[in-house]
């Protein structure tokens, strides 16, 4: 059965195990370019910091080097992580993009560090920044409309392209906020599912509309494992979860390394109840499972477009899941 609602793709650029970085941007080429021929809206990159499995820090560059490779498919941040950069220095990034790829670029912003507070020092910020989020938003909106907040400065590029935003979250704060000036909601059900439903009702309630937005718009995420066989779906999401958890647990080099029996059987404890509801928003199974869990998922979310986590380690099985689960 095919997927009826809009879907997008969440690439984190993943390092395998035994693979590199530019391993990682090989394979989000690959991806970028199956999903433009299977028709999925667009592509997003996440900014994180000091992750050793994820090579997405520096998400514009990213961004310009596959549309490079690509010709139609939109591309974006899922998202930039605002409080890490000024207004300004990010309107100018995505205002070249604008230029450089008209009508292809988005950015989705979000309040949280991407990283813990010995990243925010690295980056030469404080984690008082994320109370500047509403302001900032606001004032790089006007970086990328036509009359910037900060008077005497303007973004070149940047000025005049219209560079959609979007507004990303995982907790009421960021559904009240894209509310109230009127922007695109993206959800980030794929890895903190607990507030989804409460937000997206929030958001829809409370919405102003805008010029960019006139209506309320609802993008919620989930992960996917779709294969040709359902049991081979069920072993990539096995080995993903037991690879996620494992990261998540890693705390420096005297970090045990733990066996999958080990891993299995602390997910299925009290003590790792949390962590194994990351992953509650997840399709595993053959393409037409898939399809139909999707399009069950956004009708009870009430999304307007899915944006899916393709999370199988290996990238070829990840292609296969893109193919198999298109809409």
């Amino acid at each position: 059965m095919p997927t009826h609602v809009p879907l997008s793709i969440l690439d984190l650029a993943p390092i395998a195990p035994g693979e590199s970085a530019a391993d990682a941007f090989r394979h989000i080429v690959d991806l970028a370019q199956a999903a433009e021929s299977a028709g999925y809206e667009r592509v997003w990159y996440a900014e994180h910091h000091n992750i050793d499995r994820i090579a997405s820090s520096a998400t514009s560059v990213l961004i310009a080097h596959v549309a490079a490779h690509t010709s139609t498919i939109r591309l974006g941040a899922g998202g930039v992580m605002l409080p890490n950069h000024s207004p300004l220095t990010i309107a100018e990034q995505y205002g070249t993009l604008a230029e450089l790829h008209p009508g292809r670029i988005d950015l989705g912003l979000g309040r949280a560090p991407g990283g813990d507070r010995a990243v925010f020092g690295a980056l030469r910020r404080a984690p008082e920044a994320s109370d500047r989020f509403p302001q900032d938003v606001v004032e790089l909106q006007g970086y990328l409309g036509d009359e910037s907040r900060v008077h005497g400065v303007e973004a070149t590029p940047g000025k005049g392209t219209g560079v959609p935003l979007y507004i990303l979250g995982s907790s009421l704060f960021g559904a009240q906020l894209a509310a109230a000036v009127g922007l695109p909601y993206a959800f980030a059900s794929h890895f903190a599912p607990a507030a989804l439903h409460e937000a997206v009702a929030t958001y829809r309630r409370d919405f102003t509309p805008s010029e960019q937005c006139p209506e309320p718009y609802v993008i919620a995420g989930a992960n996917v494992f779709a294969a040709t066989d359902a049991d081979a779906a069920q072993e990539q999401f096995l080995a993903a979860r037991r690879w996620r958890v494992r990261g998540l647990m890693k705390r420096g080099p005297a970090t045990p390394e733990y066996s999958d029996a080990e891993i299995d059987a602390f997910l299925a404890s009290e003590q790792g109840a949390q962590m194994a509801d990351m992953m509650r928003y997840t399709a595993v199974g053959t393409g037409a499972e898939v399809s139909q869990w999707l399009n069950d998922f956004a009708a009870d979310a009430g999304a307007d477009e899915v944006i899916v986590a393709h999370a199988a380690l290996d990238a070829q099985d990840r292609l296969e899941s893109v193919r198999l689960a298109a809409p």
